[in-house]
């Protein structure tokens, strides 16, 4: 199931990428739409308002979908973690310091007899 949501997901994003990109810019050249006299951007079958429309709500439809898999993904993956703050687990005794019950003298080394 993760997998096919992954591969859904990845999918939504490269059509979401290629629908911003060929969107008519606000001022200038580029886009559907950009440097013919008609406006139209598919040779007239429909008018320039009409591309921007349906690619500006084919872009928010995607982009929903892309939110909704985002979500469902991360809770996936969020299914087996550990639950709880970091702050309520008890510290083992490797992390501690180990004091020793009661002081121990350092042994001398004694010096060889000539």
């Amino acid at each position: 199931m993760e997998t096919v949501l992954l591969v859904v997901h990845l999918l939504l994003a490269v059509s979401m990428i290629f629908l911003v990109l060929i969107q008519q810019s606000e001022g200038g050249l580029g886009g559907m739409g950009g440097g013919s006299s008609s406006g139209g951007g598919m040779g007239g079958f429909m008018t320039g308002r009409a591309t921007a429309n349906l690619l500006t709500r084919s872009t928010g439809i995607i982009a929903a979908a892309f939110f909704v898999t985002s979500l469902t993904l991360a809770i996936m993956a969020d299914d087996g973690r550990n639950k709880g703050s970091i702050l309520d687990q008890n510290i083992g005794k490797t992390n501690q310091k180990q004091v020793p019950s009661s002081p121990t003298v350092p042994s001398v080394p004694s010096a060889p007899v000539k």
